[in-house]
């Protein structure tokens, strides 16, 4: 089996996190908090996660030439991800995000773009080699939409499948949707694309199908926990997610996509690609910080391997109602103890 090649397109940002009990509300101010940082951006994220899981990634875009950047660097080193087309920004800093993160793990999220910003059409045009030699190309939406579009076109040119993550939520014209082989909304991005609600399966498939309907030529419509519905052509199935204690929610979707596109990248089918990497994103809730959170790609087949065999019905978590093995983390010591698993946080930044 070969190694996919990957071109992550995106942002880098170093995260800065606060353990609270819970959100502070509006005007509020909450003490108490433990913080640490940690590297973070969804490119980054994806970058990084799709490295750990067995991909040759190239990564397009920008940092500072601040301490921020150093760090960003040397990061990207440690996993083996090609620099050569990420660009030191001497006019803006390195992007920045604040984040709280409660007990129940859900957190929210305030981001600088800072160098993310100027990334541009000419950045990614100038890696046009790269796009050659590529599986697939994943972006996001926290870099300029032009750039986005003129790397999904590059990469359309070159045949090489192109993986939207719409987020942060926005807008997107149809020009962009058309050019997208894969689409992976969540709920909240999926309504916003579309104007409908996602509350059950049904719903989830109308939106779905609104955007088949755009030229996407596959959604999957990511819901956390409860796992991710996948459309396209002559498919309409929900792949249940795996019970986990969450400790940290962050970076979950973008680990996901980055281990989607290398299982992809491998020749798996959909949804055997789907739930590696439902796979990894719940090994990653159980850890705090965002690319710190992704797993290798021994922890997700480990993972994978522990889960049991026996067929079960998932009653739905509003409405989703699925049949599927067992997706519940094992914890038998003889089958699958969690110190096997390794589901433990590295060390931060």
């Amino acid at each position: 089996m070969s190694t996919p090649s990957i071109i992550v397109v995106g942002s880098s940002n170093t995260d800065m996190i606060i353990k609270l009990d819970r959100i502070p509300r509006p005007g509020e101010t909450i003490l108490g908090g433990e913080f640490v940082t940690a590297a973070g951006g969804k490119g980054a994220n994806q970058a990084v996660a799709a490295a750990r899981a067995g991909g040759k990634v190239t990564f397009i875009g920008r940092v500072g030439c601040d301490m921020f950047g150093d760090e960003a660097i040397a990061g990207f080193r440690r996993d083996g991800i090609n620099l050569k087309h990420l660009v030191r920004d001497a006019k803006a800093p390195s992007g920045a995000a604040l984040i709280f993160v409660a007990k129940d793990g859900e957190n929210s999220i305030a981001v600088a773009g800072g160098a993310n910003g100027r990334l541009s059409p000419a950045d990614v045009r100038k890696a046009k080699r790269a796009f050659a030699n590529a599986s697939a190309v994943i972006m996001q939406l926290e870099t300029p939409l032009e750039t986005v579009q003129a790397a999904a076109e590059l990469a359309a040119k070159a045949g090489v499948r192109v993986i939207l993550n719409p987020a942060p939520a926005r807008s997107l014209p149809d020009k962009l949707l058309k050019l997208v082989s894969i689409l992976t909304p969540n709920e909240t991005e999926a309504e916003l694309l579309t104007g409908i609600k996602v509350t059950d399966e049904k719903s989830a498939g109308q939106a779905a199908d609104k955007l088949l309907a755009k030229g996407v030529e596959t959604v999957i419509l990511t819901l956390g926990a409860r796992g991710a519905f996948v459309a396209g052509a002559g498919i309409r199935q929900l792949v249940a997610g795996f019970k986990v204690k969450p400790v940290d929610t962050t970076a979950a979707g973008d680990t996901f996509n980055g281990a989607l596109v290398v299982a992809l990248g491998e020749s798996l089918a959909l949804i055997d690609a789907v739930r590696f990497a439902n796979a990894a994103a719940a090994i990653s809730v159980t850890r705090l910080g965002a690319q710190p959170s992704a797993p290798s790609r021994k922890e997700i087949d480990r993972f994978l391997g522990c889960q049991s065999k026996t067929p079960q019905v998932r009653a739905g978590v509003n409405g989703f109602i699925t049949s599927l093995s067992s997706n519940k983390l094992t914890t038998t010591k003889t089958i699958c103890a969690r110190d096997e698993l390794a589901v433990q946080p590295p060390q931060l930044l």
